[in-house]
Order: structure tokens, then sequence, then C-alpha cells
């Protein structure tokens, strides 16, 4: 390949914090190995600089896990809430820093390849495109000091960064419990100055449950050419996805206790039928030795046409649904960055963003199924629009070898406007300008030791359809929600192959609302305050031995709150939010051939109510297992485990809108033991 390089993914995951100038110290962790294959000699990497706790997986730790949710793989980061819901194409979400995932405060920024990947509400559904084989790695940056995104960016955000470049051909199959079929195919061909990739995929499964069939496909491509001084660099990258999927719904205690793998009679309809759809223009551009300008023009659209029941109560507050989003939305993100001495690099973006999206929400009686056609009520039939502007501007400051310091400034305003089913038409709430400063330090005691310190303001706005993201009348205004956070960390190598970090985290928020576009719902927590603290390490003791541990302990409660009856909630557990997250993992090869590892991943009980009346649920701890045997250089076949001691836990949430005035919690159970045996080929 002409004036190829090979870059270590962790190399490509410190641009975020040191990219354009020589770094004093860095807070990332890495697990796994990764490479990016570039032909672009003096391209620069144009991100920011985000000394917080920042976490890179690399695709060796990707490639060969089975999931039947991309979701899934996050599970082997540390400090990661994962919510299993596991109904049909709603199947769960990854979270972090005492944000749950019940989707009433979609507090984590997701993207793929850099590029925005949220629907309307913040909901992660677009990262299901992305399989693991195509994975190149996954970066997970925690807290409120990054200044590159706005919009759902409240506690974080992930990346999902796909392979790019490169000579390989790459299959994958797989067959498990449940009739889980899957194959992947991914192929890179790279020759002089032009790069594509290719990926297709399939998954089928029966699933755990009865009716809970899902059938999934996906096809990606990515052409990307780069002149031959590797100072210019444009690609397209495409994706197309289609899922069908039946959902087996929510049991109720009693019907838990009779089965675990029933669905209920009132669900025999419900499933989802989903496509999604993602187009980017990527344009890298190094203008000068010292002056690099990067750019990406981006369309998403998102369709959904999903069929569910919550309840068999015939009086019911909503005894069957019927909901459609078409979604579509088109944005640009531009940054330069201009290296002006070695002691300081000003880096500055902006983003705009437009969506035209449509709802449509149905209700019919409780012995209509929903396939019908004529439903008894329209909830929904709205059309919307969501425009978002924001630009930053950092600098990265290096006053001696040892110290950096990285003050940043963003601004993003919002506009937009809904059509809603009795021609009335009505402005997004008024936030003005919303002004986030934000400022890091890392000091380095010694090249083993980094001590750092950050600073920042997030934001929360209403999403949704109609009220009370739109100013209807009689609607209440609303101010944006501003999240202010602050974390010390330490990150050291104790030891050669070695890394541990350790930090304290806090994030106050005011005005925060938890809202559930989806169902009109909407509770106003007040005044929260999140803290916590999070410990790991990773160690690869030696060649044969690699072993990593992380403990993360949380908490989220109201300051300041009252319900609408006047109750005040001050003191309160935020609903859904576990105190504990742990990870525990290790890999032994003794030899080329064999390689063995072991996961353990525990979450704490969670209150599933805003009173904290309704007792504790939803906590677990699961060993996963898996083995694997090289056949020759080319092939290899692993088996996997899941769940290995069959330990029984469930995804709960507490049904007090759905069911009339009978309220209760609601199950969704995980499945028991699961194996799955796959044979991977790399020409």
């Amino acid at each position: 390949m002409k004036n190829e390089r090979v870059i270590p993914a962790v190399l490509v995951a410190l641009a975020s914090t040191a990219s354009h100038a020589a770094p004093t110290g860095e807070s990332t962790i890495t697990l796994g190995e990764s490479y990016v294959y570039s032909n672009s000699a003096g391209l620069q990497q144009t991100g920011s600089s985000v000394l917080t706790s920042v976490d890179v997986l690399g695709g060796d730790m990707l490639e060969d896990k089975n999931a039947m949710n991309s979701w899934e793989l996050l599970g082997q980061m540390p400090g990661i809430q994962l919510t299993e819901t596991r109904q049909g194409a709603e199947s769960g979400k990854a979270t972090f820093r005492a944000f749950n995932g019940e989707g009433y405060i979609n507090g984590i920024k997701t993207l793929i390849d850099g590029v925005p990947s949220n629907v309307n509400s913040g909901n992660q559904r677009f990262i299901d495109m992305v399989f693991p084989l195509d994975l190149e790695y996954i970066e997970v940056v925690r807290g409120t000091n990054d200044p590159r995104y706005g919009l759902h960016n409240i506690g974080g955000n992930i990346n999902f960064v796909t392979r790019q470049g490169g000579n390989y051909t790459d299959g994958r199959l797989t067959y498990g419990s449940f009739d889980f079929r899957e194959v992947q195919l991914a192929l890179g061909r790279e020759s002089d100055n032009f790069a594509q990739n290719y990926f297709l995929a399939r998954q089928d499964s029966n699933g755990y449950r009865d009716h809970d069939r899902s059938e999934k496909y996906v096809l990606g491509g990515k052409w990307f050419y780069t002149d031959d001084a590797g100072l210019f660099k444009l690609g397209l990258v495409t994706r197309l996805y289609h899922h069908e999927a039946e959902e087996a719904g929510f049991l109720t205690r009693e019907e838990l206790r009779a089965s675990r793998t029933d669905s209920a009679a009132k669900n025999a309809n419900d499933g989802d039928d989903r496509d999604m759809k993602q187009v980017a223009v990527h344009l890298d551009w190094q203008l000068r030795d010292d002056l690099a300008f990067s750019n990406k023009l981006y369309y998403n659209r998102y369709e959904d046409d999903r069929k569910v029941t919550f309840t068999s109560y015939p009086l019911g507050n909503a005894p069957r649904q019927r909901r459609q989003w078409d979604e579509r939305q088109t944005g640009l993100l531009s940054s330069l960055t201009w290296q002006t001495s070695d002691w300081l690099t000003l880096d500055g973006g902006v983003n705009l963003e437009h969506q035209d999206n449509e709802y449509r929400r149905y209700r019919y009686a409780f012995d209509v199924p929903t396939d019908f056609s004529a439903p008894e009520r329209i909830q929904n039939d709205d059309e919307y629009t969501l425009d978002n502007g924001g630009a930053y501007v950092q600098a990265v400051i290096e006053p001696i070898d040892s110290l950096k310091i990285i003050p940043a400034y963003r601004v993003d305003r919002f506009s937009g406007e809904t059509h809603l089913p009795n021609g009335m038409d009505a402005d997004l709430q008024d936030y003005g300008w919303i002004r986030q400063p934000k400022l890091s330090v890392v000091y380095s005691l010694t090249p083993d030791l980094n001590l750092y310190a950050n600073w920042g303001r997030t934001f929360q706005i209403l999403t949704g359809s109609s009220e009370p993201a739109y100013m209807t009348p009689g609607q209440a205004a609303f101010r944006p929600s501003i999240n202010t956070g602050k974390e010390f960390g330490v990150k050291f190598r104790p030891l050669d192959g070695t890394e541990a970090r350790v930090a304290l985290w806090q994030q106050d928020a005011t005005d925060e609302v938890a809202n559930m576009p989806s169902t009109g719902t909407t509770v106003g927590l007040g005044k929260t305050r999140r803290r916590g603290i999070d410990m790991q390490v990773t160690s690869y003791i030696n060649e044969q031995w690699t072993v990593w541990a992380s403990h993360a302990i949380q908490e989220a409660k109201v300051v300041s709150a009252y319900t609408a009856g006047g109750q005040s909630l001050a003191g309160k557990e935020v609903f859904s939010t576990p105190r504990y997250i742990s990870n525990l993992g290790m890999e032994y090869q003794p030899n080329r051939q064999w390689r063995f590892g072991l996961q353990a991943r525990a979450q704490g009980d969670y209150y599933i109510d805003e009173l904290n009346e309704q007792g504790k649920y939803g906590g677990f701890a699961v060993l996963d297992a898996s083995v694997r045997y090289a056949l020759s250089e080319t092939a290899s076949l692993d088996l996997q485990m899941k769940n290995l001691t069959d330990r029984e836990y469930e995804y709960v949430w507490y049904d007090n809108f759905f069911w009339g005035g009978d309220d209760q919690p609601m199950f969704s159970p995980a499945p028991g033991r699961t194996a799955y045996l796959s044979m991977n080929l790399k020409i």
C-alpha cells in the first residue's frame, strides 16, 4: 500500500486528548488492540482535547463477541449500565454516570464514525446498524467537559468507530441457543490512493421467550480517496438496516412466577418493523503543517412501525397502541485546528442539524388487534422539525512539558415547530443561547503518574413531537436543564503492562425533566445530584495473561422537586439507577492455538418509582466464558457460554400509568444459560 502507515488505536483515541500537541499526560485506558490503516502520511487528527475518564475497547475484544444487539458489546467496559428491556427491536440501552436507560432522560450522545447517531428522543437505535466484525474500536468519553457535541451529550458520549482501509476478507458464521443464526462478512481493499470497505450481516433468532422471533439485515460500504501527499482525504460512508421482530411483552409478577418464557395472549400481535439508513461524506484536509480542516456531512433516516400492548387490564389507560416514527436528520460537523506554537493549539468547530420528523400513535380497544386498520383513537399525528446550531472553541495550552490546560466554551441554539392533528401549529420552547464553559487540566507528576481534573457544563432540552417540547396553548415555559460536572482523577502505571485509574466525580442539574416523548409522559425532577467514584485496572501480565477489573459506585438523588400532588421528592433516588456496576475479566492464551476467557458482570438493585416506595429490583451478577481454537492461520472455532451459572434476573419497571389505578411492577426476564458456536475465517 502506498505511503501506508499503521497507527495503534490508542494513539487515535488520544487524538481526542492530544492530537495537535505533544502529549504531556492523558487519562485514557485501552483494553485490547486494534489498528487504523491509513495511507495519509501527513493528515492530522482533528479531534478535540478531552481530559476526562476515557476508555477505548479495541477491535480484537469485539470482533468475536456474540451479541443480539450492539449495546451489549459495551458490557465489557467499565461503569456501563445495561438496561435490558428485550422487547423486540426495543431491546435495551447502554448508559453511564448514573443516567439510566429508561428513555426518560437520554443523557448519552452516540456516534458512528463521529457522526451523530441518536434519534430525536435521544435513544440509541442507530447503533444497531454496527456489528462486531465491522468495528475498529469503541471510545467512551465520560463527563461534562467535551465541547465537541451539544444535543444529548449530557453525561458523555460513545463513538463506535468502524474499520477503514486495509486489505482483508473476514467472515464469521454462528449458531447458538434458541436457533440463533448469524453470518457476518467484512471486506477491505486498499491500493495506491483508494480504499474501499464493505460489510454484510444477517441475524435470525427464535428468541428466549415465546413470540420473540427476530430477523435483521445490514449492508455497509465505505470509499475513501487520499492524495499522493496524504494531505487531503475524501470519503463516502453508507449503511442500510432492516429489522423485523416480535415482542413477547412484559409480565406481571404472577405471570413471571408461572413461566419465564411465556408470552401473554395480549401480546400476540405485538412487534416492530424498523428501517434505518445513514449516509455521510467525510473530508479531512491538512491545509498547512500547522492547520487542519475536518468535515462530516451526514443524513440519517429512521422509520419504525411498532405495535405494543402494555396491559391486559380491559379498563386500562392504553390497552393497545401502534406507534410510527419517520425521522430524517441532515447535519454538518466542521472543525478547524491551528497549532500556533509548540505550547498552544487552538481548536474550534460548528455543527448544524435539521430534523424533519413525523410521529403517529394510534390506540385500539382491548379486543381489537393492532393490525386492524381502524384505531379507536388517534393520540398523535404530528409533523415536527428541530433545528440545532452549535459552535465551540478551545485552547490547548502547555506552558511546561508536564502540564496541560484546556479552557473551552460551547454555545447551542434550538428552534422548530410542530403541526398537530387538530390543525394547531406550535413553536419549540425558546431556550435562547445555551452557554457551556469548560475547563480541563492534567499534570504529570512522573511519566507513570498523571493527575487530571475538569469542570464543565452540559444541558438537557425537551424533545418530542408536541407538548411540553413545543409551546401549545396553556403549556408552561421550560428552561434548559443545566448540568454542572466536576471530576478529579489519577491515572498511573503501578507495574509494567498495567494501567489503573481512580476518578471522583459529581454532576448537578437544574430543572431536570424525566420526559418520555413516545407516551407523552413528563415528570419534573427539579434539582438533581449525581456523584460517584470509578475504579479500574487493566493488566497485560505477560504474553499469556490479560486481566481487567472495574467497580463504579454511583448515586443519583433528587435535591429539590415535588410530585404533581405536591409531595416532596427531596432525598429520593432517581428511579432505575443502580448503586454499583462491577466488571471482572481475564484472558489466557497458552499458545497460538488456544485462548480462554472469563468475564463477570454485576449491577446493583434500583428503585423503580420516583417515591422509592415500591422496593428495589433489577440487580444481577452473571458469568460468561469463551474458548477459541485456531484450526490454521486463517480459520478458528470459538465456543461462547453466556450466563454460565444460569442466573435468573429481570429488567423491571413500574407501570403506574397504563393500568388505570392497579399499579404494579412489570418484568422482562433475561435469558438463562446460552451457548454459541462460531467459525471464523481471515483471508
